[in-house]
Parts: structure tokens; sequence; C-alpha cells
């Protein structure tokens, strides 16, 4: 197919599936018609700007994209057209991706349900009722729709991979020297990264070896190597030490999503060298990964919140107001224990090539529910908490990514996660790549893929909790142009 009929097709899916699911936010199909013409003819000259050129991609509504409306899923942003793109989306369209759309998310990246008063919710490819996770639900929901190829991501918590997991297809969250984030708030406090997200490993990788970077503004990236993932090396599962857990040291997951854990590992163990548990409780990984969190969303909001306080939903104020609870002393033991907890997780990681373990601790709710309230009878005690699974994981600073792995008791996808020691992303991708092989190869943990032609509209319309629908007329609230982000 040529872009311009790849393109075609990709808006034909959109106009018609869109409605089902409210994956989109803005579009820019002029925009992309004239590149995917351009695009066509540098293929049939020869000459490509390189193996994105001509693919439509789907941008993360917290990543500015010029000349294309960029709302954070905030009402102070209903109409914010930045003057410049995100490093990250820069490097996409000089390698000839062509930026089609962007993508729905909670208000400025706050929580695992995808929804805010500009847009509407998202709901599941499975399941329109359900959530499609977040923050990077509106990524997950078009890719598993086929509304896109490949489309950007964020991770602090989770993500990448969790939404990835609930709608069945890859998300990958690198090391933090992988891809510059010179927007974090805090430089050198490495929660937070930038990462991609397709529906196999291998469309993981092109869109890597793009999207790698290295900015003076970020100071935890490395210097990137040209092809570094264009070509990993080959995995061999019977050479693989493979470790396992089904909690990550203790976070409450469903015994069902436990079950459907351990058959998954009775299909990967006779296949690899060696498969055993591994003991995640590596310190006091909540509270830490709460004050680090709560840090950069003061930095981030603090300030906006005190002047304008009706601007911004409840999870936002809930996370600067705990974070105006800590003391300096918390904040400098918190990055202690982050050290502690590296240095333990390297510890461990001498004995295994990967480990293994859910990554969602529920099947998808009702998109209506903000979070998970309740875990296998534990009351979560904040918004987030139900993304321990993956936020404890953050906490190394190193990769991690969601496989698509069948589907769970309720019959919704199911995404086993998989980790690897701080800047290994290159032996994790591979393992990844040669688990997602057996995978695929067997029709009970093969991708699910969602039938959107049968798939019914939510019974509550996705649009139905929109207050502050776009108005290109309103600019960026505040007294400075600045939308800040946390995430």
């Amino acid at each position: 197919m040529t872009p311009s009929a790849y393109l075609a097709a990709c808006l034909a899916q959109i106009t018609r599936f869109n409605p089902k699911i409210n994956a989109i936010a803005a579009m820019d199909i002029e925009g992309a018609i004239a590149c995917a013409a351009a695009a066509t003819k540098r293929w049939q000259d020869g000459s490509p700007l390189g193996p994105l050129d001509g693919l439509p991609i789907g941008v993360k509504d917290l990543q500015n994209t010029k000349g294309l409306l960029t709302t954070h899923g905030s009402i102070r942003a209903r109409g914010h057209i930045p003057e410049s793109d995100l490093p990250l989306v820069a490097r996409l369209r000089a390698a000839g991706a062509i930026i089609l759309a962007k993508t729905n998310v909670p208000e400025l990246g706050a929580g695992g349900n995808s929804r805010n008063r500009i847009w509407g919710a998202t709901g599941n490819p499975f399941d329109a009722n359900l959530i499609a996770g977040g923050s990077s639900g509106g990524s997950a929901a078009a890719l598993a729709a086929n509304f896109l190829p490949l489309c950007t991501g964020s991770d602090t918590g989770g993500s990448l991979r969790m939404p990835a997991a609930l709608c069945g297809v890859v998300g990958y969250r690198p090391s933090v020297d992988v891809i510059a984030h010179p927007t974090r708030p805090l430089g050198w406090s490495g929660i937070s990264v930038l990462g991609p997200m397709a529906r196999t490993v291998d469309d993981i990788t092109l869109m890597l070896d793009v999207c790698q970077s290295c900015d003076a503004d970020d100071p935890l990236t490395a210097p990137s190597v040209t092809g570094r993932f264009a070509k990993l090396p080959p995995t061999d599962l019977r050479d693989l030490r493979v470790g396992f857990s089904e909690d990550f040291g203790g976070a409450p997951v469903e015994q069902s999503i436990r079950e459907t854990f351990r058959a998954r590992l009775e299909v990967l163990r006779p296949q690899v060298k060696a498969c055993r548990a591994a003991d995640l409780d590596l310190g006091d990984m909540d509270r830490c990964f709460d004050i680090l969190r709560a840090e950069s969303f003061g930095v981030a909001f603090g300030e906006a919140v005190a002047q304008d306080p009706d601007s911004f939903g409840a999870h936002i104020k809930e996370n600067v107001a705990l974070g105006q609870t800590m003391s300096l002393a918390d904040r400098g033991w918190a990055h202690a224990e982050q050290t502690r907890i590296l240095r333990k997780f390297n510890a461990l990681m001498a004995e295994f090539d990967v480990i293994v373990l859910p990554t969602s601790p529920v099947s998808p709710f009702a998109w209506t529910e903000p979070y998970a309230e309740t875990i296998d009878g534990q009351k979560m005690d904040i918004y987030y908490r139900w993304l321990a699974l993956c936020y404890r994981g953050s906490l190394t600073g190193g990769p991690s990514i969601t496989l698509p792995c069948g589907r769970d008791a309720a019959g919704m996808p199911f995404g086993l996660q998989v980790v690897g020691p701080l800047r290994g992303d290159e032996g994790l991708l591979s393992a990844a790549k040669a688990m997602e092989v057996l995978f695929e190869n067997l029709e009970h943990t093969e991708r699910p893929l969602a039938n959107l032609e049968r798939l019914p509209h939510s019974d509550v319309d996705l649009r139905s909790i929109v207050t502050h629908p776009v108005d290109l007329g309103a600019g960026l609230a505040g007294q400075n142009a600045d939308l800040r982000t946390a995430v």
C-alpha cells in the first residue's frame, strides 16, 4: 500500500468506529493527506526519509504538536494550539511519520482511566462500557481498534503498560536514559518517561529506534546510538532465566488475575532455562512513590491550583494537597529509599534475566468509576494505588514491557508484564520478542482481536461527561502561556 492508501484506510476505520470508543481527540486530516502524498512520492522516487515515512501515528494529548490542538485533557487548554513540537514528536515528524491525531488522556495525565471534561471518556475496544486504562488510554484503544499503527505514550505509574494490557497491545517503558524528556518539571527525577506503543514488539523497536534521543535539558538521557534498536540480538528461550511474582512484593491482586497469571507461567515454564519466584519486597515502595509523584505534581500544578482551583479536577488537587503535607525530610527519605530499592533490585537481577508478573491487578471495570476502589477485599487509600504492580517497577528507572497474552477469566485482554534491569533495554526487548512468538503460536495466549463491527456503544454515552468542549478561541488559560506536565 502507498502511504496515501494506508492513510485512507486509517481514516475510514476512525470515521466508522471512533464514535464507539472515543479514543481520538483532535485530528489534522488535511495536513495528513498532504504529508501522505509527499511520502508516497518519496517512496516512488526511492528516497524515503526513513522506515516511518508515511506512517500515520497518534500522539498522546499530553504531548505538544505544532499547529495541532493539544488540550492535556484540561479545561485550561481547550483551545491550546502549540507553536512547537515536543522533541519526541519532532523526531518522529523528521523521520516522516504523519502526525494524524491526538489520543485521549485523563486530565493532565492523572490516573488510570482516560476521561476528561473536554473529550469525554475512552471506552475499551472489547467492551465500550469498560475502561481502556490510562493515562495513555486513547493510544492503546486506537491501536487495538486498528485506527493507527503506532502511538506515543508516557509512563509514571504505568501509563504505557496498564492501558496496553487492558486493550491487548504492547506498551514499552524504556530505561530513563533512552528517550529525552525535557519537559519534566523535575529534571533529575526519572519516574516519568516517554515511550512507544504498538501492536507487536517489532513495531515497538521500529518506533523506538527513531524515538531514542539525548537532550541537554534532560540530564538523565545518554547519547543515542543510531540503529541501537534496529536489529536486536536474538534470545533463545532455553537460555532465559525467568523470575516471577504474582504481586510485586505484596500489592493486592484479584484471585482471578492470579489464576490467569499462573496459567501463563505454565506455558512459559517448560520453555525456559529457569523459572522461579523472585522476592520483589524491595522496600516501602508505595510511600516512596507517593512522595516522588507528589513533589512532581506540586511543582507542575501547585501554583496554578492555588490561583484557580476550580479549573482542576479532584485528582490533581488531591496530589497537590498530598505534597503540601510533606516535609524536606520526607523528600530526602524518598530519594534515599528509591536508591535502596534500586540497589536491592540490582542484586536480585544478578539471578535473573527478566522478571514476569501481571500488569493489572483487576480486569477492566466500568469507565464511570474513576478508579478501582477495592481489590481482593482491600480498599485503596488513594486513586492510583491500584496501579502498584506498575508503579513499583517505575522506581528502578529500568525498562518494562506489557505483552498481550490471551484473555482473562472475564474474557478481556490479559497483559503479561516483563521487567528488566536498568539500561538492559536490548536484552528485555529481545526476550519479549521470544515470548511473543511463543504466545502467538497458542490459541489461548495469542493477542486477542477486538471486533468493532459487533461492539455496542457504551450504555452511558462516553461524551456525557463533557462540560467544557473544545473552544479554539479560548487559547490557554493562566497568567503565563505555559501548560506544564508532571507525567
